[in-house]
């Protein structure tokens, strides 16, 4: 599977949701299911803002 987001992208988005900690000492398999799920939320929220700045 390819690479969607790179490694900082998702660090930016765990230190905005306050994961980074656990991310830093567990790894992504550490954050609980419903953090993952904000993280996408986030993901594609960045992703549209990011697509309305292009346009």
């Amino acid at each position: 599977m390819a690479k969607i987001l790179s490694e900082a992208t998702k660090m930016k988005l765990g230190e905005r949701l306050g994961v980074d900690d656990i991310v830093r000492r567990e790894g992504w398999g550490g954050v609980p299911a419903r953090q993952c799920g904000n993280l996408v939320r986030e993901a594609i929220r960045l992703a549209e803002e990011e697509l309305q700045h292009h346009l």
